[in-house]
């Protein structure tokens, strides 16, 4: 097997998150977005220490648990799924599976403690949250807007059959879409950095149907320009104060119009807010660097376990809000009654997020003490604490590897709930000397998960249970929950 070689092989696995392994005779190659049992034709792109990678070109044969045809029209060209073409059932067992190998390579008694995987509540329409991107499917196409292709880091696929949204999203992207191609308004430009367009984000709560749109938008004329910008400068010198009063003008009454369009549409949620962001940064990312409000509020809110929850552009929150009232139900049960009727513990919840987890275990606590490094999400733990007449919560903004040193108080229970890449090495140290008799670990990423354990049982913990919640179907992606106990 050599580079650039074309093999033909079976997919036997795929290991999280979306790497399959092709046997190739007494060879394997790593192939990605593949399905367990597909016979594939490959192109080998490296080969290291007998070890190869490659490339898709053609599926041969159909996995025998694959869909004559998946869902949704998108699948495959869309970067976003990479399990349409599965039964739920299916897509449940495949992530069960490689969760439960990873656990297995750093907990001894993993398949005595592992209680499966809990099913998201929707399969279809669970997403509560959507980042759209403006661009062109083909260089110099019209415009389009919606989730990047497959593998490219250009192109962007207008997905208005998305699947994993409701309606509402649907037809608020179309008619976003139709509206500004209609004016022919350009979008924001990857490599020249020049253009107007740059991101539409969509939210809407599920339990209360209200929707949150945001409009992010470069300071740059609405009108198609020539000239390229130069990279040190970004952008600013075609900044907003650039403009002519009639180039302003003219993005006003745009935006007016943009904003009475939306409202004219026949949905089934209410419009909570309408905004419009300012981002003038080269790199592709949300940026907010001033946010004008259109139409109504800057946040929406949302309903989780009897609590409410205000949830503003860009505050953290999970995507799939009936999913995430599985997870933390799940939470709940694992900690059972180590937090008992005399409500006398003090809780760390690290990585907090907007609180949801510290206002879930508050009535059985004497205190909880939310640790997050995104101010606005501190923020909104606040706000969403006091919206719920919870008055034993504090949230702390900081990185949690600063923070612990500054807390006197210290816990008698932690949960954790960390980023994708896991806990700090030097963070997990701090909150192992604690020496807490148990805590919750939540994880959307069991790698991250694993090598942590192994760090923890090390230290003197014990995983008690083990549970995986399908927070996003046809993804990747799951959700993984932990129990630990102390064995001093």
């Amino acid at each position: 097997m050599k580079k650039g070689e074309i093999v033909e092989g079976i997919v036997e696995k795929v290991v999280f998150p979306n790497k399959g392994v092709v046997s190739v005779g007494d060879k394997k190659v790593v192939v990605k977005n593949v399905t367990p049992g597909q016979k594939l034709s490959v192109m080998v792109t490296k080969v290291r220490k007998g070890k190869g990678e490659g490339r898709a070109l053609e599926i041969l044969e159909k996995a025998p648990q694959e869909l004559d045809a998946p869902a949704c029209v998108h699948f495959g060209s869309c970067g976003g799924c990479v399990y349409q073409n599965l039964p739920y059932e299916e897509q449940l067992k495949l992530k069960a599976d490689q969760v439960l190998e990873l656990m297995e390579a750093v907990v001894p008694n993993a398949a005595e403690i592992f209680e499966g995987i809990k099913p998201s509540p929707r399969q279809f329409g669970y997403r509560n949250k959507m980042e759209y991107t403006f661009g062109d499917e083909i260089k110099d196409g019209p415009l389009s807007v919606g989730m990047h292709k497959r593998g490219s880091f250009y192109d962007i696929v207008t997905v208005d059959q998305c699947q994993i949204v409701d309606e509402d999203y649907r037809k608020i992207l179309s008619a976003t879409l139709t509206f500004f191609a209609e004016r022919e308004v350009p979008f924001f430009h990857r490599l020249r950095h020049i253009g107007y367009l740059r991101h539409l984000l969509v939210r809407k709560a599920v339990k209360t149907g209200e929707i949150l749109i945001d409009l992010v938008t470069t300071t740059q004329s609405i009108k198609k320009q020539e000239r390229e910008l130069p990279d040190a400068a970004g952008v600013a010198g075609n900044s907003m104060t650039a403009r002519t009063p009639e180039e302003v003008q003219m993005e006003a009454e745009l935006l007016e119009d943009w904003k009475n369009m939306l409202l004219g549409l026949a949905l089934d949620g209410v419009f909570a807010g309408i905004l419009h962001t300012r981002n003038d940064s080269v790199a592709d990312a949300v940026k907010n660097e001033g946010t004008d409000l259109l139409y109504g509020r800057d946040y929406i809110v949302e309903e989780l376990l009897g609590l409410q929850f205000k949830i503003s552009t860009f505050s953290f929150f999970q995507t799939n809000s009936l999913g995430a009232e599985v997870l933390y139900e799940t939470a709940r049960q694992y900690i059972g009654n180590t937090l008992d009727e005399k409500a006398d513990k003090l809780v760390y919840d690290l990585y907090s997020g907007t609180g949801t987890i510290a206002q879930m275990l508050a009535p059985a606590a004497k205190k909880v003490i939310g640790v997050e490094i995104v101010e606005e999400a501190v923020e909104a733990a606040r706000e969403n604490a006091a919206l719920n007449q919870l008055h034993n919560c504090e949230f702390i903004a900081g990185d949690v590897l600063k923070v612990l040193d500054n807390i006197e108080e210290k816990p008698d229970f932690i949960v954790l709930d960390p980023p994708r890449d896991g806990i700090h090495p030097k963070a997990l140290e701090k909150i192992i000397q604690y020496g807490v008799d148990r805590m919750i670990y939540i994880s959307c990423k069991p790698t991250s998960l694993q090598r942590d354990l192994e760090v923890l049982q090390a230290r003197g913990y014990k995983a008690e249970r083990i549970c995986c919640v399908d927070m996003f179907p046809a993804t990747a992606n799951v959700e993984t929950v932990c129990m630990l106990s102390n064995r001093k």
